[in-house]
């Protein structure tokens, strides 16, 4: 069973092909097999997760309509879930074991999903490469001496090596999409509120968003129709119906205009190989039907600089919480202790660099003296973001563009150069920004072997469009019967 899709998955448990337990065991065993050498994983649940698959084996008839019945799942450790230790990779919630589970991981246990485990990620969710986690780096499948991008760099890794076939993870600034296309994977960021931000821990509230990271377009539509809806636990989602996103998907393309921002797609800094495959991803989709239009996004140029002042100032804000107080971890008393020391002590070891550099440059930002110059600015080119968008959806359905400027880069790379890691979001961060689904397909391969990712943005509220023409892209490309080479502990001894 390893590699196999979420659909197939699914519908090996429901024809009785292969019992839960036996998906279940699958996962497990290639998680043990292959996660020593990639580090996608820093909690494995066996025991939680075979109990729960042999109660769903017992009861198969109460399950039998659910759409991920049997079905093993991976989840960002962002994302509580009650009981099962939950530490966005800091240091600061080493221990910390939640009370309650995030209303998406919920949806997905209603509808059958079992958890295996949590995914690594950069602390907090504030990286692009998984190379901040607390605990370890995360190894790209395809090479294991590269990133696999991030933030949400464990979870594209447990799917793309096979060991599930469906992870969530988050999306602030292209934390889902990125690590999708550098593993060679399908990643969904949802219009902002789509999906209920409820037990996700905050990065930067306004920009967060969780989604799913599979091996076809189609699976991530499934996902979503599962996790997506209202929740009146968080207000900022919306009540929207939830259509059945599987529906629409028909291959077909005809009727669509893709938008082209080619200022961007030929822009400094995108590799050669990038703007090829995702030049050869628009031919297929006019071969399919759809109509290119070359369009303008006359701010983008400013989304990288406005996005970090927006996300460190929430950031700050968000992170003031962990004084080492009500919960996660508190640096040990020394001496005539104040309370004010112990603040620092606790922040100082329980925070990793870049942690502490965003919540620096947040707090800085929002200081008296520089808000209105940095962050009050910064909302108002958020806006104009926005505009453009819309500006450009009068015209067109969807705007295509790469999901990374480049291929993986190695491990290591960029760590000593804060800037240049930030620039890898230079095609992400609009659809935070301006809280608009985007989609990362895999459209090819670079010189060097490493997957190349195209992106696909849509209206508010309109993921139908999105996956539709991602799906139709798929079915001609078919990059997703390609598969990384296997990493397991043995092979690497």
């Amino acid at each position: 069973m390893a590699h196999t899709t979420l659909s197939a998955a699914r519908t090996a448990w429901q024809v009785g092909a292969h019992s839960a337990v036996e998906l279940c065991e699958a996962s497990l065993a290639a998680i043990a097999d292959q996660d020593p050498v990639l580090g996608a994983f820093t909690e494995v649940t066996a025991d939680r997760a075979l109990s729960r698959a042999a109660a769903i084996d017992r009861d198969r008839e109460a399950w039998a309509h659910q759409p991920l019945a049997g079905v093993p799942v991976a989840i960002k450790d962002n994302l509580c879930t009650a009981e099962v230790r939950t530490t966005a990779s800091s240091r600061i919630l080493e221990t910390f074991v939640p009370p309650y589970t995030a209303t998406a991981v919920a949806k997905l246990e209603a509808a059958g999903a079992i958890i295996i485990g949590k995914t690594n990620c950069d602390e907090f969710a504030m990286g692009s490469s998984t190379e901040n986690s607390a605990f370890r780096v995360t190894r790209n499948p395809w090479a294991t001496d590269r990133i696999p991008g991030g933030s949400s760099g464990g979870s594209a890794v447990a799917v793309a090596s096979g060991m599930a076939p469906l992870a969530l993870g988050s999306d602030t600034g292209g934390s889902i999409r990125q690590p999708a296309a550098l593993c060679g994977i399908v990643g969904l960021k949802p219009t902002y509120g789509r999906v209920s931000r409820y037990g996700l821990i905050a990065f930067a509230s306004s920009l967060d968003q969780v989604g799913p990271l599979t091996w076809t377009v189609a699976d991530a539509a499934l996902a979503l129709s599962v996790i997506a809806g209202g929740d009146a636990a968080d207000a900022t989602s919306a009540p929207h119906p939830v259509p059945d996103y599987t529906v629409g998907l028909t291959g077909n393309a005809r009727g669509l205009r893709i938008g082209v921002p080619r200022d961007l797609l030929n822009g400094e800094g995108v590799d050669a190989d990038v703007a090829t495959h995702v030049q050869q991803a628009l031919e297929t989709l006019k071969a399919r039907g759809a109509s290119i239009v070359d369009i303008a996004l006359p701010t983008a140029a400013a989304a990288i600089p406005t996005y970090y002042l927006v996300a460190t100032a929430e950031a700050s804000s968000n992170l003031a919480r962990y004084d080492g107080v009500r919960y996660g971890f508190r640096a040990p008393a020394e001496g005539r202790d104040t309370l004010r020391a112990m603040y620092c002590r606790t922040r100082e070891r329980g925070f990793g660099a870049e942690v502490k550099r965003r919540i620096m440059l947040g707090t800085y930002v929002l200081s008296a003296g520089y808000y209105d110059a940095y962050y009050l600015k910064a909302q108002q080119v958020r806006t104009l973001i926005r505009r453009d968008y819309e500006r450009a959806f009068e015209q067109v359905d969807l705007v295509a563009m790469p999901t990374s400027p480049t291929p993986a880069f190695r491990i290591g790379e960029r760590i000593a150069d804060p800037v240049q890691m930030y620039l890898a979001d230079i095609f992400t961060v609009s659809a935070n920004l301006s809280g608009l689904p985007a989609i990362s397909v895999p459209c090819g391969f670079s010189t060097e072997g490493l997957p190349i990712g195209l992106q696909l943005t849509g209206r508010h509220f309109d993921e139908a469009t999105l996956l539709r023409a991602a799906d139709a892209y798929e079915r001609d490309a078919n990059w997703s019967v390609h598969r990384p080479p296997h990493v397991g502990a043995r092979t690497h001894a």
